[in-house]
């Protein structure tokens, strides 16, 4: 079964060989995540202070770091049998292109109207929402793939839907904002006049293009100010991984019914949720001790937290209204230049990722906006799909490992994840190919300021 010839372009599984369970790496993880701490006491949160902010059965879900299965409720496997299993592909095309020895494959998740990945935790959320008989929820959004796959999972289940869009994305990606509209929610450019929050950080910024720990507290205040709300969150947090590990979980099994075994397993990082779940499967191995991978995060030198960030425990949010997480961060009074690649426009990374990437256990690297859209134009030039900014980030570095394989003649085994399509992001590839595009990297003095600010923690 593992001649190269019998592996077909696209690997599609059947539905009724979609996991049944997500799983939840940290159950398998010797050092375990530190937990989220209560902002005013520093005192690890209770399931009641994150049930004032979450759905109490995503609140739990947050806290469980023992529980390695968790069965996902037949109705939103219904919903995911819309557009899943999703393909794993492997790009002849790309291999030919490069002239690599390197077998290159990709789990691809645009293949529904959000474009992307997020509307496998989206509808979860919005499942436990409508179960606790709640009126409606509010989030975030940078490029506008989660708030379309919220607004999309809330319609699905008659929910009211409030989403703060990072202000440089709403004016960029004014498309992305009117699907999110034609799925029935409300959409405000963040930071905005409308809460407190908002206010406050257009008053210490003014000006400011915004960023995802400012719509992140704005959507905050907005759930505990009103009465049926609760606010969800597209990555970052343990719930969101363990959602997404969908995706690593049908990569793992498209895998073994061919006998392929990546040698590397490579994701964009912005907040964690797409590349956590891509390797989750695969890192419980290594974890087990039962098989060894390589892991790749890929983020974008403008806003790089796991390669110039510090370790601690810091603010979720700009405006300091959420728990404190251990993470790799670059401080919550970061605000990243308006690069292309919204979605990976955020201060910090997940606490998941943070703590694998500091017990050695992953590999990361910051790639420049310009070369990402290079490898993103070849991508699409020779695997006939346009990808997202955010993906291009997987796509820049799995080619580079490719030609390393070309210069080595190794024959060596690359997954990526190709989070979602571009469709939505023209003005971006426009700026690319006008030649107007330019790379912005902070400088060390920039970031040691906004580090400076982290809370001090014992």
């Amino acid at each position: 079964m593992n001649n190269e010839k019998t592996i077909p372009y696209k690997i599609y599984l059947e539905e009724n060989e979609m996991p049944k369970q997500w799983y939840n790496v940290r159950a398998d993880m010797k050092n375990k995540p530190a937990p989220l701490l209560n902002p005013a006491t520093h005192q690890p949160c209770t399931l009641e202070e994150l049930s004032h902010v979450f759905c109490t059965e995503l609140a739990k879900q947050e806290l469980d770091d023992t529980t390695a299965y968790i069965d996902i409720p037949q109705e939103i496997l219904d919903f995911y049998k819309m557009y899943r299993p999703s393909p794993l592909v492997r790009a002849y095309c790309l291999e030919k292109a490069l002239g690599t020895p390197a077998k290159i494959y990709y789990k691809f998740e645009g293949n529904n109207t959000s474009g992307s990945h997020k509307l496998n935790s989206a509808i979860a959320q919005a499942y436990y929402a409508k179960n606790q008989g709640l009126k409606g929820v509010t989030t975030e959004t940078g490029a506008g793939q989660w708030g379309t796959a919220l607004s999309m999972a809330c319609a699905y289940l008659g929910l009211d839907c409030q989403v703060y869009m990072v202000k440089v994305s709403y004016e960029q990606k004014p498309f992305r904002r009117e699907v999110m509209r034609t799925y029935g929610a409300n959409v405000t450019p963040s930071p905005s006049m409308t809460t407190n929050v908002g206010r406050k950080i257009n008053a210490e910024f003014p000006g400011t293009n915004g960023s995802l720990g400012c719509a992140i507290s704005e959507a905050v205040e907005a759930a505990t100010t009103q009465e049926g709300y609760r606010y969800v969150l597209g990555s970052v947090l343990s719930q969101v991984l363990l959602h997404q590990s969908v995706i690593g979980l049908e990569s793992k099994i498209a895998m073994d019914k061919y006998g392929i075994k990546p040698d590397m397993i490579i994701g964009c990082a912005g907040g964690g949720s797409n590349l956590g779940g891509l390797i989750s499967p695969f890192m419980g191995e290594k974890l087990r001790g039962e098989a060894d991978y390589r892991f790749i995060a890929v983020e974008p030198a403008s806003c790089p937290s796991l390669t110039r960030g510090t370790y601690g425990y810091d603010f979720c949010d700009t405006g300091a209204v959420c728990p404190l997480a251990k993470m790799y961060t670059l401080g919550s009074t970061f605000m990243p230049s308006p690069n292309h690649a919204g979605g990976l426009r955020y201060h910090g990374m997940s606490s998941v990722l943070s703590q694998l990437y500091a017990d050695g256990l992953m590999e990361a690297r910051s790639v420049e906006q310009t070369s990402v859209f290079a490898a993103a134009e070849q991508f699409a030039r020779t695997e006939g799909i346009l990808p997202a900014p955010e993906s291009s980030h997987a796509i820049k570095v799995a080619i580079d490992e490719a030609l390393k394989c070309k210069e080595t003649g190794e024959e060596k085994t690359i997954l990526f994840g190709l989070t979602g399509t571009g469709y939505f992001d023209m003005y971006a590839y426009e700026a690319f190919n006008d030649g107007k595009m330019s790379d912005y990297i902070p400088t060390d003095e920039e970031i040691a300021k906004s580090v400076a600010k982290m809370p001090k923690v014992d």
